[in-house]
């Protein structure tokens, strides 16, 4: 299998170019969604959608995908209605935000959950729980496969009363902002655990630090920020919202936007598959495929590494020129890390489409983890890739799954694996590669750029320290 590009649509139709076909995935895993109505991509119905509307300009503009709903939600608060907001807000109950909640809160404001305007009243989280996605006023369905929510106790429960409104106070006891027309639901947290993981096994890392120690019940309503989110911690240059994303792929006038998550440092490995797909969609025709590197930037388990590690790895490997920086724009994606697997995947994707991605990459086991009491995988490594092909609201999206990279001991580089000597190959794991910088000890010649690894390096011996 190569990486990906038989680009098979929701109506089954292959993506021509002239009397090219891009065929190069032999055996296609994708078929119709019978829930939702066949769209057909053509480039030319793309760049139809992308030209300026003055004059005969081709510059390429960012609605190569539309968000979901149609527009961005935007709801931070103008900076000319601010002062009126806060004075509304003294009479309001408070609920305080954890760390956590406060990455929602961003989540929300920026579009990144468009069409969504607030943590989900009861009927959006059944929808999202039992259905992973809403369904909008029109009958169309857009994905949601994560409920967006806020727990509260019995205790701000009843001091909220019959409040419809409630001021949101941040971790830092900050005035962060209102959620108004509020509805208050009852929080069964085992029936959450179970639609959302497929699995009520203790040790879940977001169930332990979110879930488990939560309140009894959720409130949902519409969400007003009061002023942009910021972390100040010298990272906040890199948190770039979907609205300035798209602007940024409009300057750089991109014709495909392909996106990649990850978690974990870039190794040669990675940037094999990034480099191989804008080759790829440059040999299908596209003149400027950019790469949208998205970390994640939310709560992540305590054996990842932190945000502010993985950031300047990933700076190193582009100085390296491992990535081109004339085609990479690096960002950080702000939401939590849930490690739901096919589930949590559908969100991944769903967030990139409003950024104004019109590709994602997918891979073996995408937001998966071993599972949290036995010796295996959590999740099916193929069915994230699988769950995306079928999922209801995603059908605009090109999916592209690639096949694994191994380190190739022959070629001494990462390479794509061959089963047909696959005693030539090394799978080095994330545990693997952790390892080998903990202890200071050099992987393979190849595996990753020398400055990237040197930044591990570093950070592990702190840790000793």
């Amino acid at each position: 299998m190569s990486l990906a590009i038989t680009l098979h649509t929701a109506g089954g139709a292959i993506w021509e170019k002239s009397c090219y076909i891009a065929n190069f995935h032999s055996k296609p895993i994708y078929h119709r969604n019978a829930i939702s109505p066949a769209i057909v991509f053509s480039r030319k119905k793309m760049q139809s959608l992308s030209q300026s509307r003055a004059g005969n300009s081709s510059i390429v503009r960012s609605s190569l995908i539309e968000p979901d709903g149609g527009s961005l939600v935007d709801l931070i608060v103008p900076e000319s209605e601010r002062a009126v907001k806060v004075s509304e807000v003294d009479s309001l109950p408070r609920v305080k935000l954890s760390k956590i909640d406060l990455e929602w809160v961003h989540v929300l404001s920026e579009g990144w959950a468009s069409p969504l305007r607030g943590f989900m009243r009861e009927e959006e989280y059944l929808q999202s729980l039992h259905f992973n996605c809403l369904r909008m006023n029109d009958g169309t369905l857009t994905n949601m496969s994560l409920p967006i929510v806020l727990a509260i106790d019995d205790t701000v429960k009843e001091q909220i009363g019959s409040s419809a409104s409630v001021a949101l106070i941040g971790p830092q006891d900050d005035l962060v902002g209102i959620l108004g027309s509020i509805e208050i639901y009852k929080h069964n947290k085992e029936e959450r655990i179970a639609r959302t993981w497929g699995t009520t096994a203790p040790g879940l890392p977001y169930v332990e630090e979110v879930i488990s120690s939560a309140g009894n019940w959720l409130i949902g309503g519409d969400l007003q920020v009061l002023n942009p989110i910021k972390y100040n911690d010298g990272l906040d240059h890199y948190r770039l919202s979907p609205k300035q994303l798209r602007s940024e792929f409009d300057r750089r006038q991109a014709d495909a936007v392909f996106a990649f998550q990850l978690r974990n440092p870039v190794h040669n490995g990675h940037a094999l598959l990034m480099n191989d797909t804008r080759k790829r969609l440059l040999e299908m025709g596209f003149k400027n495929p950019i790469l949208l590197l998205h970390p994640l930037g939310g709560f992540t388990k305590a054996d990842d590494v932190p945000l502010d590690v993985r950031m300047e790895q990933h700076s190193k490997v582009l100085e390296d020129g491992v990535l081109d920086p004339e085609t990479t724009i690096v960002s950080i994606f702000p939401s939590p890390m849930h490690y739901a697997g096919p589930t949590e995947v559908q969100w991944h994707a769903k967030a990139r489409i409003n950024a104004g991605a019109n590709f994602y990459i997918v891979g073996r086991d995408p937001a998966g983890m071993g599972h949290p009491t036995e010796k295996r995988d959590l999740y099916d490594p193929d069915h994230g890739k699988k769950v995306l092909s079928m999922a209801p609201g995603l059908e605009k999206l090109n999916i592209l799954p690639f096949k694994v990279a191994a380190y190739d001991n022959v070629e001494k580089k990462m390479a794509f694996f061959d089963p047909s000597r696959a005693k030539d190959f090394i799978f080095i794991s994330g545990t693997k590669m952790r390892a080998y910088a903990r202890h200071s000890e050099n992987p393979p010649d190849g595996f990753m750029c020398p400055g990237g690894w040197q930044v591990l390096v570093e950070y592990y011996k702190s840790l000793q320290a």
